[in-house]
């Protein structure tokens, strides 16, 4: 087991004590993302209510000559939560890339995902790197001189508070160095039905995917948390203009993780995920944030979903 790895269960373990040991009833929805939440995850992004996967790539595939045009050709291109990497070729034929960075914290996903993406580009170097990207990562000697484009698709940042997500794109910053660009998808605000839908799927699917969280805990921490005593629940919480996850206790349980006991009684909940959406201008202002300015977006004709490309400016210190 290697250092990335033994770190990242080191950091899991620590969640899921924090989450029981304490009684906080929330955990970072990174864990989500083991080998089989992120196939569950892939899954998700077929399914007929999840919109953003399927507006986003076809942003991608419509957009690729004002990619070209905006970013230029020969930067590396560094993927933050890389996943299966799906969306990724419509943008690395837009921008003809030198190098191709996937960044993912399932290792074992990543090597899977990078080695079909290698079958489609064979002349294009592609570097994967085991990382939790919530930090400044380390990027590969093969790309230090290379000016650099980070891309951040599928509306992944709306998983965290504003804090987090300023404190995400500060560290992307520190990564990827002035002058670096990034390109960021980013969901909308809408109907609530349609988010509703999109989160809690009439296949089940998505419950799948969040209850899959237990069964990692079990595995992974010899947990023996009765996993058919809860349930998914996805609700829309208008004051923090998010979609808002949890994992449900349906009778009063009693289990044990690491040895130690716990229980929860019946209708109680544990936090596990959010989705925040965003309106344009909010959007811009969280970028600025975290030091990227703005330089231009694509929405689709309903405003779903948007992409923005920001650049890294030297901070000014003036007003």
């Amino acid at each position: 087991m290697d250092m990335t790895t033994t770190l990242i269960d080191h950091t899991f373990r620590k969640d899921v004590r924090r989450c029981f040991d304490q009684r906080a009833y929330a955990l970072p929805a990174r864990w989500l993302y083991d080998r089989r939440g992120s196939e569950l995850f892939e899954d998700i992004t077929e399914l007929p209510e999840y919109y953003p996967t399927r507006t986003e790539t076809k942003l991608l595939r419509d957009h690729s000559a004002d990619f070209a045009n905006a970013i230029g050709k020969g930067r590396a291109v560094i993927e933050f939560g890389s996943g299966s990497s799906a969306k990724t070729p419509h943008l690395l034929r837009a921008v003809e890339p030198s190098a191709y960075v996937p960044i993912d914290i399932s290792g074992e996903f990543l090597e899977h995902s990078a080695a079909m993406l290698q079958d489609d580009f064979p002349d294009l170097p592609i570097h994967p790197v085991e990382a939790d990207f919530m930090k400044r990562v380390e990027l590969p000697d093969a790309v230090a001189g290379l000016p650099k484009l980070g891309f951040f698709p599928g509306s992944t940042i709306g998983n965290m508070i504003a804090r987090t997500s300023v404190d995400l794109l500060r560290f992307m910053r520190e990564t990827l160095g002035i002058g670096a660009q990034l390109l960021i998808g980013l969901d909308r605000v809408k109907e609530q039905q349609v988010l509703i839908d999109a989160y809690d799927d009439s296949a089940g699917v998505t419950a799948q995917f969040s209850l899959n969280l237990l069964d990692r805990i079990n595995r992974e921490l010899d947990g023996d948390i009765p996993v058919d005593k809860f349930r998914h629940v996805a609700i829309w919480n208008d004051d923090y203009a998010r979609i808002e996850i949890y994992l449900e206790a349906q009778d009063d349980v009693s289990f044990s993780i690491d040895g130690t006991k716990h229980s929860l009684i019946s209708g109680q909940r544990i936090h596990i995920e959010n989705s925040h959406k965003f309106g344009l201008r909010d959007a811009r202002l969280m970028l600025r944030a975290g030091g990227w300015t703005p330089l231009c977006d694509w929405s689709d004709e309903r405003d779903y979903f948007t992409l923005i490309l920001a650049e890294a400016h030297p901070y000014k210190h003036a007003p």
